[in-house]
């Protein structure tokens, strides 16, 4: 059994419903989702502070259920906490926006970003520079405009959101779409056939590319980037967090590397 930690960074569990209902149906056999809504912070984020208030929850949450799961799906489009939590675990974490990119990658030279809010636009930017993709991104479009409810902002924009890829297309030259943003989970599928090329589907993404870690069972890297300094003292963290970066801090350290 393959145990896919999805963990939604916002304290929304609408979303974390939405998010589990889209992906469910995609789950190979023997693979099961254990859905994590974070216990602070805001319904959705949508800044830069807010991004980096999530990141620390995630490195809380995921040290909290270390040993619980296999590999670990941070279920917001901006992947906060992503390389920390790389780092940081024993086994593979997926972020939703580098998932629904790389596959966009491999369905056509240039992808589009089209969101339901403007404000989200400089994080998800960073975000596609973050993991080197700037130059196979057509364009981050976004609506302007109040929603009634974030459970409910793909219903009620569905329209104008089609509308957006459908611009990016055809002014941006975007040979895939990316609908973005945790609270869309489920659109892709409803307006695949009105939009004329692929729409990928963020967390369905992430949940196979998931699987195809765990079939590959990567070694945990130690050396590269992930070379980590020598154990340090810390205060004021949570006791699972604090186990967690001396673990890791052992396991990638250059003194207790071993010669092969």
């Amino acid at each position: 059994m393959t145990r896919i930690l999805l963990l939604n960074p916002n304290t929304s569990t609408d979303v974390t419903d939405l998010l589990v209902r889209a992906a469910g149906p995609f789950l190979s056999v023997g693979s099961t989702l254990i859905p994590v809504t974070a216990p602070r912070g805001v319904s959705y984020i949508a800044t830069r502070a807010e991004a980096a208030i999530a990141s620390s929850i995630v490195l809380d949450v995921l040290a909290e259920r270390e040993g619980t799961f296999d590999v670990a799906l941070v279920a917001a489009f901006g992947d906060p906490g992503l390389g920390g939590a790389r780092e940081l675990m024993p086994v593979p974490v997926i972020g939703l926006a580098e998932a629904a990119m790389l596959s966009a990658c491999m369905l056509g030279q240039r992808f589009s970003i089209v969101s339901f809010s403007r404000a989200l636009g400089p994080w998800f930017r960073e975000c596609v520079a973050m993991h080197g993709l700037l130059d196979r991104l057509a364009s981050i479009r976004l609506l302007d405009g109040p929603f009634t409810s974030l459970a409910n902002v793909q219903d009620e924009k569905e329209e104008l959101l089609v509308e957006l890829a459908r611009r990016a297309i055809e002014d941006d030259g975007a040979d895939a779409i990316i609908l973005a943003g945790a609270p869309l989970a489920g659109l892709a599928a409803r307006v695949r056939d009105r939009i004329p090329v692929p729409v990928v589907e963020s967390v369905v993404a992430a949940v196979k590319q998931a699987e195809l870690l765990v079939a590959l069972n990567p070694k945990k890297a130690s050396a590269g980037s992930f070379r980590r300094p020598d154990p340090k003292p810390s205060i004021g963290l949570s006791a699972a967090l604090e186990r967690s970066l001396l673990a890791s801090a052992r396991s990638a350290s250059p003194r207790h590397e071993t010669l092969s």
